[in-house]
């Protein structure tokens, strides 16, 4: 027989959230949609997991690659574990909401799970905050998309934040535009991904020194869009950069203290964008916040819908806060009135009961991580021990501090 396994041992890339982590994470989550809640975005709760030919039709096939798939013993029809809400809110939007006005501005929260992370994001379980507005293709919609990511994650505590905008269809309605085959259109996506300049002048051949331009428009998004306007572009194109240009010029103005860049050719992690798309990033912080961009609907009544959004990626947001700040805990000795108690955790304290007497209360409260002890109806702070420091408790606002 095999040796009894490791309990604590998880599969790679899914990690448990101890405490005070999962309670910061969780508040966060919720100050995030909070923000979109006051911009009239109202919440909606789609299922972990649905039946595979819904979750990974239209938009969604793009992450069949990265989702567990099981058999429903009830159904016999196989589901799917969502890797990506976007999509999940798209069909909610197109079904059970078809009838509501447009636009339509919906919020969201919940776990999801994909088969295999990345080089920047190794955890393949984790939450995703974000929002939705579908129904609307004008430029504002855009920015308002933007715009609310960046003022809810600085509404959190997210420090230097940055937004990076980028044109995922643009390399391959130029390829359709030149007559290019799908084959060399592939490779010239892939090499302006990488940034590898000499792949592009082999793929592109004559045409080299229009793709080379698309590579050098990159970077602050005054000089990027200068560049970008200075190509000779097929009209059909040049009106996707005209309106990517629009666009920032309302960020600027709505925002002008953030950080604006611009790279056209971006499309690593936007395979079903459909026009201007971004992403989230903070200075010093792992990895991207968020993605979000213009996609379409699945086709319902007839007709598909324009509409965009974006998605917050929880574990690079909460890398990008500082550690949580300590509740203010107190502890109560017992046989403590209940209503007493009750009154403290009205205040705002975190109350921590007696099970049993203690011949020590003030040793149990330090056994216990308490900063206070509530004495002769009083609470008193504790003085922390010469090898611990204060633990940074912070006292609410209406304490009966007794020291």
């Amino acid at each position: 027989m095999s040796p009894t396994p490791d309990k604590a041992l998880l599969p790679a890339g899914l990690q448990d959230l101890l405490p005070p982590q999962a309670a910061y994470e969780a508040d966060t989550a919720g100050r995030l949609i909070a923000v979109f809640r006051a911009h009239a975005f109202e919440q909606v709760k789609p299922p972990l997991i649905e039946f595979e030919s819904a979750l990974l039709s239209g938009a969604g096939a793009a992450l069949s690659q990265q989702t567990f798939r099981l058999m429903d013993p009830v159904s016999q029809h196989m589901l799917a574990l969502r890797a990506d809400m976007t999509t999940q809110v798209a069909r909610i939007a197109a079904s059970r909401l078809s009838r509501a006005p447009r636009p339509l501005r919906l919020c969201y929260g919940g776990q999801v799970l994909r088969v295999k992370g990345t080089q920047l994001r190794p955890e393949r379980q984790f939450a995703q905050v974000g929002a939705e507005l579908i129904g609307s293709d004008v430029e504002t919609a855009d920015v308002e998309a933007v715009a609310m990511a960046v003022e809810a994650l600085e509404a959190v505590g997210v420090p230097r934040l940055s937004v990076d905008l980028n044109l995922p269809p643009l390399v391959g309605a130029l390829a359709e535009e030149l007559g290019i085959d799908d084959a060399t259109n592939a490779g010239l996506r892939q090499a302006l991904d990488r940034k590898d300049a000499a792949a592009v002048d082999t793929l592109a051949g004559s045409r080299a020194e229009l793709f080379r331009g698309l590579l050098r428009a990159a970077g602050p998004a005054d000089v990027a869009l200068e560049r970008l306007a200075a190509l000779h572009l097929p009209p059909r194109i040049a009106e996707q950069t005209a309106r990517l240009s629009r666009v920032v010029e309302l960020l600027q103005t709505a925002l002008p203290q953030l950080a604006l860049t611009v790279d056209p050719v971006e499309h690593r992690g936007f395979e079903y964008q459909t026009g201007i798309s971004f992403t989230l990033y903070a200075r010093g912080v792992r990895g991207e916040l968020g993605r979000g961009g213009r996609y379409e609907t699945d086709e319902s009544n007839g007709r598909c819908e324009a509409a965009t959004g974006f998605t917050l990626f929880m574990d690079s947001v909460m890398r990008a806060l500082p550690p949580p700040p300590p509740a203010a805990r107190v502890f109560v000795p017992l046989g403590t009135d209940a209503q007493r108690v009750r009154a403290l955790r009205a205040e705002g304290w975190v109350t921590i009961s007696e099970l049993s007497a203690s011949a020590d209360a003030e040793a149990e409260a330090r056994r216990q991580h308490c900063g206070y002890l509530l004495q002769n109806d009083h609470v008193v702070r504790l003085e922390p021990d010469s090898d611990q420091s204060n633990n940074g408790e912070s006292t609410p606002t209406t304490t009966d501090d007794g020291a």
